[in-house]
């Protein structure tokens, strides 16, 4: 499946005393790495919500291999683990310059109507764009 990386540095206001950043940060990290992954393939929540479709986490799910530290330079890789339907599940790795693994991670995001506020299929214009990058 279409996977995508976001590199960046780890700002001192993401750490504790120790200089290590803090484990709330990673699901920030996770979402950087989604975020970047749909405006890849010409997608954007802005635009989603706009036509009438948000996009909450219903499962988040992350596995802490190492610390990342202040100023360490990260990559979040995010691939979508199988085309969606009225769910859309993202596999995550966040690794350092030394390419070890941080952090192992997974979401599940459900197509919610905003209007009645119950579950959809995924946008056929979002099913088109992301069929067209496989």
């Amino acid at each position: 499946m279409h996977f995508n990386t976001i590199s960046f540095r780890v700002r001192y206001g993401e750490t504790d005393q120790m200089g290590v950043v803090y484990h709330g940060n990673y699901p920030q990290y996770l979402e950087m790495g989604r975020v970047e992954w749909l405006r890849e393939l010409g997608i954007s929540y802005r635009n989603m919500e706009e036509n009438g479709t948000m996009l909450p986490v219903i499962s988040l799910r992350l596995n802490y291999k190492k610390s990342a530290v202040y100023d360490d330079l990260i990559t979040v890789e995010t691939k979508l683990v199988k085309l969606p339907s009225v769910r859309i599940e993202f596999d995550y790795t966040i690794y350092n310059e030394a390419k070890e693994v941080l952090v192992e991670g997974n979401t599940v995001l459900a197509f919610i109507n905003m209007k009645t506020k119950r579950p959809t299929k995924c946008p056929d214009y979002v099913l088109e764009k992301i069929k067209n990058a496989i």
